[in-house]
């Protein structure tokens, strides 16, 4: 769980240079161009060949053929400092669950919090974001500590949105599960890690999948993991968090600003129905039209901070020329009761062309 540290003093780039009545320091155009040199990652969720057994101890042989992500970053990127320690993850699926397993080195395995729905974050922690349609709405976030102490959310929109919180929300079926390779709050000896796993229910995420689920062959999933991480000393054979510091976000697929609640840059997962590694991550065809209209997006963020109210006219927004490729592209902007649609026309991937859309909520479509 993390929050957006603000402006960074950078300057514009991407889309938005030509604008006019923006400057250097404006908040959301600064986010955007961060947020904009983060490619998302990809990878393929092959479905298990074997049961799984959540245990925390990913040595089913199901896992043998799962391949680990990228080793996570610095939630801003790799320009950042490298994590002290290494996290990685792995993910399968069957037609009950979507398995992740991750594994996170640790000198020092500690948790204090042992209540559902505590806020887990202010232990390490290890936390899986997913929107099932990439719309960036209704998505889910779940967290866990060493103790597999859980808290899991539903958000009906981004923060940044004004999406308020429901803790309520249960994750019917959950199962999760800790191994601890060495001595968990025990500070006298040195550890090696944690590893966990994690099998949500399909019939669970269904709720708001807004999609078939269980996925199809080839489907494509908006998913990403965090872990936070504290600086500690030990005191009188007690950890203690370092005063004045801020927690460390690893992610595996960063969004480039300090805050995991923007969609738009959260990894793709893959389902495919082999149950070997042999099919191929498919780029997403359809990810610059979704920067285009982002970009449209924090520009009326921007727009309406300076001038109280939405553009109208997207020569109002002074983003310069926009193309797709070679062909250039002419928004249309329609203002609602609650604020916009800006809508374009664009051919991806190929096939026919679509008339794709974002609105005030951030929200992506397509018809």
């Amino acid at each position: 769980m993390t929050i957006d540290s603000g402006p960074r003093g950078l300057c514009i780039i991407g889309l938005l240079v030509s604008a006019c009545w923006l400057h250097a320091a404006d908040p959301d155009l600064e986010n955007w161009a961060l947020l904009k040199r983060m490619q998302p990652k990809g990878y393929v969720c092959h479905r298990a060949a074997t049961p799984i057994k959540i245990d925390g101890e990913l040595d089913d042989s199901a896992w043998a053929t799962a391949p680990w992500t990228e080793d996570f970053q610095d939630i801003q990127g790799g320009a950042r400092p490298a994590p002290r320690f290494r996290t990685r993850a792995k993910m399968l699926w069957d037609e009950e669950f979507f398995y992740i397993g991750a594994e996170l080195e640790e000198p020092h395995v500690w948790g204090t919090l042992t209540k559902r729905d505590s806020v887990i974050f202010q232990d390490n922690d290890f936390e899986v974001f997913i929107d099932p349609n990439g719309d960036n709405l209704e998505y889910y976030e779940f967290e866990m500590n060493a103790l597999n102490t859980v808290w899991d959310l539903f958000l009906p929109k981004p923060y940044k949105d004004l999406g308020k919180a429901n803790n309520a929300w249960d994750i019917a079926g959950l199962r999760t599960a800790v191994h601890v390779d060495g001595t968990l709050n025990q500070s006298n000896d040195t550890d090696r890690g944690w590893t966990l796993e994690i099998a949500f229910p399909w019939r669970a995420l269904a709720a708001y999948a807004r999609c078939v689920c269980p996925p199809r062959d080839g489907d494509q999933w908006r998913v990403d993991f965090s872990r936070v991480e504290w600086q500690i000393d030990i005191v009188d054979g007690h950890y203690r968090k370092r005063p004045g510091l801020k927690e460390d976000n690893w992610i595996w697929s960063p969004p480039g600003i300090v805050d995991m609640h923007r969609p738009e840059r959260w990894g793709y997962v893959q389902f495919s129905t082999n149950t070997t590694a042999q099919a191929l991550f498919r780029a997403d065809s359809t990810l610059p039209v979704r920067d285009l209209l982002m970009g449209l997006y924090y520009a009326q963020r921007s727009f309406r901070a300076a001038h109280g109210a939405y553009a109208s006219n997207v020569a109002d927004l002074a983003v310069g020329p926009l193309t797709l490729g070679p062909k250039a592209v002419i928004p249309q902007i329609a203002v609602t009761e609650k604020g916009y649609v800006v809508s374009i026309e664009a051919q991806v991937g190929g096939g026919v062309r679509e008339r794709w859309h974002v609105r005030e909520d951030s929200r992506l479509w397509h018809d």
